[in-house]
């Protein structure tokens, strides 16, 4: 049987202090790194652990580690302790160490839901999701594997993915048929959500934002006229930014088989609403009667 590889790796500053090691004559230049090290991780336990004990500077050291690893591994340098090390002495460790720490505050900026509220904008909020991201992702310990970074590199890529699903439900919203949709918070999932249901129909109406009044509308109408739902569809694409497209055509693809099957089949009405509301319209629909 062979067992599964695995790619375990110090964190790079460990790395890099190793490549020092085995050079020849390093004693000014690891003097140096050495006290500059040695005052960030005063800073770092100051700042996010506690300078007072032990515990505190242990904590701070490991995030310090780990931020520097983050700053060395965003330079796209080869995996090699002579280049780490290279960089680290050109630039500094207090430099590298900023590097790393820029890239995790903008990865804070970053949306991690689809759900927008106005408490997203609360400063005390987002110093807590920096923190928890530089502990999360930095901590780092040098004598035991370290995967930071891809921690790193794939939340920023979910990041990424979930802010163009925001912008993509801003614009549905600001081109909503009635006009449009006012309001910070909101269910950007829900806003995708409608506005696939109801291109069903292909009148050609953007609907970003739905009550049950239009809901029991949609279900008669669909019914009634059983329209050609990827001509309606295809309506809707042709009208959306390229960068949201391969975002809606996700969205009809899941839908194709389930909810808009069963908007044409004789599922009872009242089953096929209560499903959307519950599972689609999120809290992107308005309460028009009881």
């Amino acid at each position: 049987m062979q067992l599964a590889h695995l790619d375990a790796r110090l964190p790079h500053l460990a790395q890099a202090l190793e490549a020092l090691a085995r050079r020849g004559g390093n004693q000014e230049a690891a003097q140096i790194l050495l006290e500059d090290l040695s005052g960030i991780n005063v800073l770092v336990a100051r700042k996010f652990t506690n300078e007072r004990t032990a515990d505190g500077l242990l904590d701070a050291f490991h995030l310090t580690v780990g931020c520097i690893s983050l700053g060395i591994s965003q330079a796209n340098l080869p995996e090699d302790g002579e280049a780490q090390l290279s960089f680290l002495l050109h630039h500094g460790a207090e430099y590298v160490f900023q590097m790393g720490f820029r890239h995790i505050k903008e990865l804070s900026g970053l949306p991690y839901t689809a759900f927008v509220t106005d408490f997203d904008n609360d400063p005390h909020k987002q110093q807590l999701d920096i923190k928890l991201l530089f502990a999360q992702i930095c901590r780092a310990d040098p004598a035991t594997a370290w995967t930071g970074d891809r921690i790193y590199n794939h939340e920023l890529q979910d990041r990424k993915s979930i802010q163009t699903i925001i912008d993509c439900a801003k614009w549905l919203r600001k081109k909503h048929y009635a006009g449009p949709v006012r309001g910070t918070d909101m269910d950007a999932y829900a806003v995708i959500a409608i506005a696939v249901i109801f291109a069903i129909l292909g009148d050609g109406r953007i609907v970003a934002r739905t009550g049950q009044e239009e809901l029991e509308s949609l279900i008669r109408r669909v019914r009634a006229t059983r329209p050609d739902i990827d001509a309606g569809w295809n309506e809707l694409l042709n009208q959306a930014p390229p960068e949201y497209q391969p975002i809606l055509r996700e969205r009809m693809d899941e839908y194709r088989n389930t909810i808009a099957k069963k908007i044409l089949s004789k599922t009872s009405a009242k089953s096929v609403l209560i499903e959307i509301q519950k599972n689609f319209a999120g809290d992107e629909q308005d309460i028009d009667y009881q």
